[in-house]
């Protein structure tokens, strides 16, 4: 989810239930029978992540060593528009995980978002995603964990409690990192960050500045051991020569939690 976007477009309602597309200056949308956004993607260049959250989403990146960004697992709770999921598996080309438990959706995804076929390194999951993170089956088997749970509301994440968070948790692998999309500009913020804080400890959470339409990413790591700012800018140069990303920008508004 991004946020609330009127388009002079005219919206273009699919034969799956649940998921609709508008088209706007060369971006296609993803909405769930409202106005809001659950993702976008330029028609003309699809790896491009479009949506400044979703830029953000991947600021995992600086805490994670140069060296190891070679291979991992990617996993993604929420699909939206396909955006982390195309970079992941096709630019970053890690072995890569999505689950998402409205069908329409990945239906959508086939359609008008480029989102291809599973094959050895991705897998895409019709399910839920409270039953997915419970499962031992997947203790520390993930690298990256991206976690963008709206409904056609977009009020409040779906899944937002404790037990939740130690489930993510509980999947990632030693130095794994987690991406949460959450409204930096509402009081759940502060409420869901804590929460996290919780599990994860308050050493292992960071955040980034909001964007314009309010979204801020929290970061939470397990057994992160945190960069200097010396090592984390020459990071910033691998992310922006292998991947195009513009990490420069998140140094500056990257920060421990609470800001």
């Amino acid at each position: 989810m991004a946020t609330k976007k009127t388009t002079r477009t005219t919206r273009a309602q699919t034969e799956l239930a649940g998921a609709t597309i508008s088209e706007f200056d060369g971006v296609r949308y993803l909405h769930l029978g409202t106005d809001w956004v659950q993702g976008a993607m330029r028609i003309r260049s699809p790896r491009k992540l479009e949506l400044e959250y979703i830029q953000r989403m991947m600021a995992w990146l600086l805490f994670r060593p140069s060296d190891a960004l070679g291979q991992g697992h990617a996993v993604q709770l929420g699909l939206g528009a396909g955006a982390l999921t195309r970079f992941a598996h096709q630019v970053l080309r890690w072995r890569t995980t999505v689950v998402e438990i409205n069908p329409s959706v990945i239906d959508a995804n086939r359609l008008w978002f480029h989102l291809p076929a599973d094959d050895a390194l991705l897998q895409v999951l019709h399910t839920d995603a409270a039953a997915w993170v419970q499962d031992d089956a997947h203790l520390q088997t993930v690298d990256a964990l991206s976690v963008d749970l709206y409904d056609h509301d977009a009020a409040a994440p779906v899944l937002d409690d404790e037990a939740f968070y130690a489930a993510c948790r509980s999947l990632l692998a030693p130095g794994g990192l987690m991406a949460v999309n959450l409204f930096g500009r509402d009081a759940s913020f502060e409420r869901s960050a804590a929460r996290v804080a919780a599990v994860f400890g308050a050493d292992q959470v960071w955040q980034l500045a909001p964007t314009k339409e309010g979204n801020t990413i929290l970061i939470a790591g397990r057994d992160v051991v945190p960069p200097d700012r010396e090592t984390m800018l020459a990071r910033v140069a691998v992310i922006e020569e292998r991947f195009g990303l513009k990490a420069g920008k998140w140094v500056k508004m990257v920060r421990t939690w609470p800001g």
